[in-house]
């Protein structure tokens, strides 16, 4: 687990999906992707209103939050500062889920969230991250209508450099309403 000190000394606002222990999280993908009533309405006091949402979720590799999501999250909010898109914090999320953003779009009506989460530990490193971003999240979207970015880590692209390349993807999304497969499609048009 990612230790309480990381979301604290980094002033991150805290929720957890419906996942109550690692092993729950393992063997219930589905609870973490959903948020009770008390974390919906911290959610909900925390980011309504905004229209970007960064959520960092420790996911399958805490190491990988630990080594990457600070760079990665104030290169994006720097980079979106830049093109005049306003963010606030990012909000940390125990045992999340890529489908967590989605119910955080339920919840807050943000019309994009980047999730990022610590990916399955690999050959190469447990250091790796992704970002996912989500146009109109909402319950139910298709995988295909995610945008990723992945191999977040040290041996692969750097936090920052993702960071950089994350906030320009975000506004190109925002600029074209659309994320996932329909956005390289469009690209290729």
């Amino acid at each position: 687990l990612v230790p309480e000190r990381f979301w604290e000394e980094n002033h991150y606002p805290f929720v957890q999906t419906m996942c109550k222990s690692k092993d729950e999280y393992l063997t219930r993908p589905d609870l973490g992707r959903r948020f009770d009533e008390k974390n919906q309405a911290v959610l909900r006091d925390l980011l309504a209103g905004q229209r970007v949402v960064l959520a960092v979720g420790d996911g399958l590799s805490s190491a990988a939050i630990m080594a990457n999501a600070m760079d990665c999250a104030a290169a994006i909010r720097d980079g979106l500062k830049l093109r005049g898109i306003e963010t606030d914090d990012p909000v940390f999320v125990r045992y999340c889920r890529v489908g967590a953003g989605d119910a955080v779009g339920d919840i807050t009506g943000c019309e994009l969230v980047c999730v990022l989460v610590g990916e399955r530990p690999g050959l190469v490193t447990d250091k790796s991250m992704s970002a996912y971003l989500t146009y109109q999240p909402r319950t139910g979207v298709l995988e295909s209508s995610r945008t990723v970015v992945s191999n977040i880590h040290a041996q692969g692209t750097p936090a920052v450099e993702a960071g950089a390349h994350i906030a320009g993807l975000i506004e190109t999304i925002l600029r074209r309403k659309v994320s996932g497969v329909q956005l390289h499609l469009e690209e290729g048009a």
